[in-house]
């Protein structure tokens, strides 16, 4: 597996983007050790708060939510998920799989032995998120998901995503912040659209992000599959509080939320909203969602 790191100098000078970087190593059941990058602020005894990202963005993402959980006493901790941001990028299409991505992010969580941790989840980082938690409930208090799911291959899969993902694929030019921008609802200025593309010097960078639409398991037998319907049907016990909070203008999953809230005992009676964001809910709505999660709890 060969591997590149974005130059550091690629991250000078990010808007809004002031955090310190920490790097652990982590290993998934094949292949060798890679470096990922997280931020880790606020007091090391706070209440731990996860924020997982999605495709194809990186833990800018969560800027603006960063500071006022901080501000609250949490300890907040957004790591780039490998592929992506500061961490470690494989450099073949090959090399991701989605057990693979669960695997990092699981070792990444137990190298830190993070547990109590309330997690907010979007896009792939809900993807991982949900069976991390579902197979590790013990590191887990809350869980809270924007525009996000966990695919079992039970359902047919919307055109808006098959389109999605051969774009991905094939597309010539692919820029992260383009694709920010064409889903949310307010304007990203170009040096926010700068940052998100910062992660992504050359072609061979870019495996990661290519490479995340085509392992969401759509078909039967894909191999994903059994692992996430066990994990499906873990969540049907989870008595723990969920809460969904979802950008009503996705046009693929604004309303996936309706299935995690029938599905999941613990999202009864549960401040559950969709508010006027897109895609990217914490690109538009951030502080709010910093807001709601901690009124929450």
């Amino acid at each position: 597996m060969d591997v590149v790191r974005t130059p550091e100098s690629r991250f000078d000078d990010l808007p809004g983007y002031p955090f310190a970087p920490h790097h652990v190593d982590v290993q998934a059941s094949e292949g060798p050790a890679v470096r990922m990058h997280y931020v880790d602020e606020g007091p090391r005894d706070g209440p731990p708060v996860v924020l997982l990202h999605g495709e194809p963005t990186w833990s800018y993402l969560y800027r603006t939510m960063i500071p006022p959980l901080v501000d609250a006493g949490r300890r907040v901790l957004a790591p780039d998920l490998i592929g992506f941001g500061k961490s470690d990028k494989p450099t073949r299409i090959e090399d991701y799989t989605y057990l693979r991505h669960v695997e990092w992010v699981t070792d990444w969580f137990e190298s830190l032995d993070l547990t109590g941790v309330t997690a907010f989840v979007q896009d792939w980082g809900a993807l991982i998120g949900l069976r991390i938690a579902a197979e590790q409930e013990h590191r887990f208090g809350r869980l809270m998901v924007g525009n996000g799911f966990l695919p079992t291959a039970q359902h047919s899969t919307p055109l808006g995503f098959r389109v999605w993902r051969a774009f991905a694929r094939y597309t010539p030019v692919f820029k992260a912040g383009l694709i920010v921008q064409a889903a949310t609802v307010t304007r990203v200025p170009r040096a926010v659209m700068a940052a998100y593309d910062a992660p992504f010097p050359s072609s061979e960078h870019l495996a990661g992000a290519r490479a995340f639409p085509q392992l969401v398991p759509t078909e039967p037998d894909d191999p994903a599959v059994p692992a996430n319907r066990a994990a499906w049907d873990a969540l049907g016990r989870w008595e723990k509080p969920l809460l969904c909070v979802f950008g009503a203008h996705d046009p693929i999953l604004g309303k996936a939320d309706r299935a995690l809230i029938e599905h999941v005992p613990g999202a009864k009676g549960q401040p559950h909203d969709r508010i006027r964001a897109g895609h990217f809910i914490q690109e538009d709505a951030g502080p709010e969602l910093a807001a709601r999660l901690l009124t929450w709890g």
